[in-house]
């Protein structure tokens, strides 16, 4: 039986990321977008599947992301596309608040 071991990243301080709003980051080599969503946080890939788009450019509305592009939508809490013209999720990532940081396991 193999074990798993979740490696947590420290990403930013939970102050940073504005609540109905996102930010691009960059993480451990990746540029990922945090999203504050009612009091939570949400991680994912910060650019968009269908067009070379930063997600952070574009517009936040509850738990959908709007690409810049193509006006595209994501829902943040899983990557899933919600209106096309894009098909291809976007990659997600646990999130969890400690300490008042933003952590993130991007393996």
């Amino acid at each position: 039986m193999t074990t798993m071991t979740t490696h947590w990243i420290d990403a930013a301080a939970h102050g940073d990321v504005p609540e109905d709003d996102v930010i691009g980051l960059a993480i451990a080599g990746r540029d990922i977008a945090l999203y504050g969503v009612g009091g939570e946080v949400f991680a994912t890939d910060n650019i968009c599947t269908h067009g070379h788009a930063r997600l952070c450019d574009g517009f936040l509305e509850g738990h959908e992301i709007e690409c810049p592009l193509h006006q595209g939508k994501f829902d943040v809490r899983n990557g899933m596309p919600t209106c096309a013209p894009v098909t291809e999720p976007l990659r997600s990532y646990p999130v969890k608040i400690e300490g008042g940081r933003v952590w993130l396991a991007l393996d």
